[in-house]
């Protein structure tokens, strides 16, 4: 039989960086009281009118920018229709016809069978970015058999960014979506952490024969970790796979994915075709930006958006701070990536790199075989690591100056992770560790030993 072809598109949700709402003043804060956050226009009462966010729109241009789309001067804003209890209004103002962003690119790296040293650099084409807001929250209480509704979240400004289907698996899938998400948080336009729902995945996936057209696809709804969107997209493949091979037919439904149980669940069917109604938001003129050829000379620079002017103030993206690392620091590739997937970590290298005699090649096995395995062990972010940039970068120079070996070295390292205050040098002398005065000659006698063995 030929083989089985996997399709994977993403769409993805990201919330804005503002500290105030798409249309309305609310201020925009994580784990508020319910509903303490609600703005007239945000629980919809008559009369409201929506004024636009100018820091959200911002956001959109910068980051259709940092992935090479093209920036409508000219988009539109709808309302899609649909009815729920998070949904005041009865619908979304949304961009449908003409959005913000469109025709970009996303390149991502893959580890070939999960090996640092074995990467290949892939690319998704970006369909478009819009801007759009949020709905509520529904909080489903089972044991009183009643839904409540939080608004807190009713009309954040989201970025929808929809990738093109071409990808074939889970490990792609949550790597572009990674890569996605350090840009995001590079730019500052959204915090993108998925715990706080800041950034969700809906992904859509197929499996068809070669030479034939896609296969009907399902959706898994909502992934909110990176980890469970590589489950899964791998998880829905082999049940499509399956459900083929066996006779059956896949259904073009909505599904969730259980992660206590490591399977997709249905949700709802998508066999007949929901009827949004889209029609022009009324109340929102189209949405103008310009470029320095397009200003107006007479225009007041406050009240308008320059693309150009974002343009110039793109920071470095992680994958140019990648090249920069490995230049600068004659690292490898592999862990300038290691490097940038941690929050902090690479600034936390370049300090230490700066305080040290020790040669950043050295300083790089430190850093990600002690320092990166033991904040992982006990679950802690970089800003939160005992150990500061000062206190290794001084452990590091005892141990370049051959003050102390190595294995001195990682039992102070493990009397620093106490956070008691003290320096290594303290360290060494209340734990009376050995201070090699002559490494030199320690060596030398090492070595004669060894030559010895292999005359023998």
């Amino acid at each position: 039989l030929a083989p089985w072809i996997p399709v994977v598109g993403l769409e993805i949700h990201a919330q804005i960086s503002s500290n105030s709402k798409l249309f309305s003043g609310s201020q925009v804060q994580f784990a508020a009281p319910p509903n303490s956050l609600v703005s007239f226009f945000d629980a919809s009462l008559p009369g409201t009118l929506p004024v636009l966010n100018r820091r959200c729109v911002e956001a959109a241009v910068m980051t259709g920018l940092a992935l090479n789309c093209s920036i409508n001067k000219k988009s539109l804003f709808d309302r899609k229709h649909y009815f729920y209890a998070d949904l005041p209004a009865g619908y979304q103002i949304t961009q449908q016809r003409v959005p913000i962003a469109v025709n970009g690119s996303l390149s991502y790296i893959l580890c070939i069978d999960n090996k640092m040293s074995q990467m290949v650099t892939k690319t998704v084409r970006i369909k478009q970015i819009q801007l759009e807001q949020d709905s509520g929250k529904s909080l489903h209480d089972d044991t009183r058999s009643q839904t409540l509704v939080d608004l807190n979240r009713a009309g954040v400004g989201l970025m929808e960014v929809v990738m093109e289907p071409d990808m074939c698996c889970g490990e792609e899938a949550a790597a572009a979506v990674r890569e996605l998400q350090l840009i995001l948080q590079t730019l500052g336009s959204s915090q993108a952490v998925m715990a706080e729902g800041q950034l969700r995945v809906d992904a859509n996936v197929s499996v068809h024969h070669p030479g034939e057209p896609y296969g009907v696809r399902t959706e898994v709804k909502n992934i909110n970790s990176l980890r469970f969107l590589a489950k899964a997209v791998d998880y829905e493949i082999q049940r499509q796979i399956e459900e083929l091979e066996n006779g059956g037919t896949v259904l073009n439904e909505t599904r969730a994915f259980d992660s206590k149980l490591g399977c997709t669940v249905p949700m709802r069917d998508k066999e007949g075709k929901q009827d949004y109604r889209f029609m022009p938001e009324p109340n929102l003129p189209p949405l103008i930006l310009y470029d320095a050829k397009s200003l107006p000379a007479n225009m007041n620079h406050q009240q308008v958006i320059n693309i150009d002017w974002i343009h110039e103030r793109l920071p470095d993206l992680p994958s140019v701070k990648r090249e920069k690392l490995v230049e600068q620091y004659g690292i490898l590739p592999e862990h300038s990536f290691a490097l940038l997937n941690e929050d902090g970590l690479a600034e936390f290298f370049e300090s230490v790199v700066k305080q040290t005699r020790m040669k950043p090649k050295k300083v790089i096995g430190w850093i990600l075989n002690n320092l990166l395995s033991y904040l992982k062990q006990h679950s802690l972010t970089v800003k939160e690591s005992p150990v500061s940039s000062f206190l290794l970068a001084d452990l590091l120079n005892l141990l370049e100056k051959k003050e102390i070996s190595s294995t001195a070295a990682r039992q102070v390292l493990a009397e620093l992770w106490k956070g008691e205050g003290k320096t290594p040098l303290e360290i060494v002398k209340e734990q009376k560790l050995e201070l090699l005065q002559d490494q030199k000659e320690l060596e030398e006698i090492c070595q004669a030993v060894i030559d010895g063995q292999e005359n023998e």
